[in-house]
């Protein structure tokens, strides 16, 4: 299995591309804009176990090179998000599994200033239509925390399904948290992702 990787994917004004070590200055400076915006929903190092040190959080050549890696080796799509040719979040598709499986999930960020104006919504349906179409995987999930609004939006404008409440799921902003399931099957998309978005989005505007 492949998961076709470096790949570049593009609709309109949102672009999704492999993530580089020459982005580390836009990605800090996005980040520091965004560090209160962000902070609720970022996963966190865990407590060590009794006699281990304390985690630290990767640099981010570390980052970036555990995620090319991953992708490597089939597990993950690592993208930087870029809206009109700036960057504007991030968006993984992680924990690729093959097999009698064949499923992955999606996590995301993308900058506030361009919050809303339907960025997030175009990339996840653009990875989901890769990760079906051309990767051959047949399951997507997103595991959003209840009380984050913001993303929550995102799967249901896409369709994805709720299916359910996984306790305590993620260490995110120093403590275990509560995170709700969305999935969609490659079945329930025949047409595409994107295209069911371009057409929910053409319905809203009329």
């Amino acid at each position: 299995m492949t998961t076709a990787w470096p790949v570049v994917l593009v609709d309109g004004d949102v672009l999704l591309r492999p993530i580089r070590m020459r982005d580390q200055r836009e990605w800090r400076e996005v980040n520091r804009r965004n560090r209160e915006w962000l902070r609720p929903w970022e996963a966190t190092v865990p407590p060590p176990a009794p006699g281990m040190p304390p985690g630290r959080r990767p640099t981010y050549r570390q980052m970036v090179r555990h995620l090319r890696a991953e992708a490597n080796a089939g597990r993950m799509l690592p993208f930087v998000v870029e809206y009109r040719g700036r960057m504007a979040g991030q968006l993984t598709v992680a924990g690729i599994t093959w097999g009698s499986m064949c499923s992955g999930h999606v996590g995301y960020w993308v900058d506030s200033e361009v919050a809303g104006h339907g960025v997030m919504p175009t990339a996840v349906a653009l990875a989901t239509d890769h990760c079906f179409r051309t990767v051959g995987l047949h399951r997507m999930e997103v595991c959003i925390r209840p009380e984050n609004g913001p993303s929550r939006r995102v799967v249901e404008k896409l369709g994805f399904r709720e299916e359910g409440l996984r306790p305590r799921y993620l260490h995110i902003d120093g403590a275990w948290r509560d995170h709700l399931v969305f999935a969609l099957t490659a079945e329930e998309v025949p047409e595409g992702l994107l295209a069911r978005w371009h057409r929910t989005r053409r319905r809203d505007a009329a």
